[in-house]
């Protein structure tokens, strides 16, 4: 190695690093315990000596350049590394422990990672975990969670992803509602029937339509993109929804509609930072989730 080609300064490496992951130079000057313009001539030491834009303003803050997205793949490894290194000299390395941000569905986050959460805590008492439970998308990029539970694989090429499981889902009501509904209860009975929707639009009505169902905005009384919200529409035999089968299997409070009809597939992956990957705690907590979710 040309050692001599090496000027890169560390301090400045970092203020850009914590810059990047805190999404603002206040954040990061308080992650650092700094004065935000010292961390301010930090990076633009830095952006001077690199001849390159790292950052831009937008409307949340501050987000990467493609040429700072280019180099923070770089940095965040230097990071790594250096903690590494400074658990080895402490005799740390090995330890599980620390915090993880988790993120999935409401209905997961409400009916499936208690239990799995409880068993890493029994396994892993050091490690604090926070659970974020929303249907939207987090950006793992941008460290909104560690790992996230989703529903279909990302394209990112920056992620690492993992398939661990297929699960269903099928409809659901309860033994009273569906009394009130003409007999036998088929696909074209089920056009009188109410529905719990996720929106106003008509994806979901297309997607009713292709496993059966022909209904229209009148079958979508009730309205809420909440699954949890959904599913205690459904208990308390508000109308018909769409729960995972495990979910609504265990609870006597409701019965399958159209038991015979195929279930609802949908895969499960578990995804992740690739950098990631090199921490411990991370690897840990994403192999026992894959378990976890494989076994139903």
């Amino acid at each position: 190695m040309d050692w001599t080609s090496v000027t890169f300064d560390g301090n400045r490496a970092r203020a850009f690093l914590v810059t990047a992951e805190e999404g603002s130079l206040s954040a990061a000057a308080r992650a650092l315990g700094m004065s935000q313009p010292t961390l301010g001539r930090q990076v633009s030491a830095l952006e001077e000596e690199l001849g390159l834009a790292l950052f831009e303003r937008d409307g949340r803050g501050l987000s990467l350049t493609p040429a700072g997205m280019d180099l923070l793949d770089h940095v965040r490894q230097m990071g790594q590394a250096a903690t590494r290194l400074s658990l080895s000299a402490s005799g740390q390395s090995r330890q599980i422990e620390g915090p993880i941000c988790l993120t999935a569905s409401d209905i997961y986050a409400a009916y499936r990672l208690p239990r799995i959460v409880t068993r890493l805590r029994r396994l892993h008492p050091g490690i604090q975990v926070e659970i974020v439970a929303s249907n939207a998308v987090s950006d793992l990029r941008r460290r909104e969670a560690d790992i996230a539970i989703r529903n279909t694989r990302p394209e990112d090429p920056a992620l690492i992803a993992r398939k661990v499981a297929d699960d269903t889902a099928r409809f659901y009501a309860t033994p009273a509602y569906l009394e009130t509904l003409p007999h036998p209860i088929t696909p074209e009975t089920l056009r009188q029937a109410a529905f719990v929707g996720f929106d106003h639009g008509p994806r979901y009505m297309e997607q009713l339509a292709g496993v059966g169902l022909d209904l229209c905005p009148e079958n979508f009384p009730l309205i809420t993109g909440d699954h949890v919200v959904q599913w205690q529409l459904v208990r308390e035999g508000a109308a018909i929804g769409v729960v995972p089968t495990s979910l609504g299997d265990s609870d006597p409070a409701v019965t399958r509609v159209l038991p015979d009809m195929e279930p609802i597939t949908f895969p499960v992956w578990l995804v992740a930072h690739r950098d990631l990957a090199t921490s411990l705690r991370v690897r840990t907590v994403f192999d026992l989730l894959a378990e976890e979710l494989a076994s139903g």
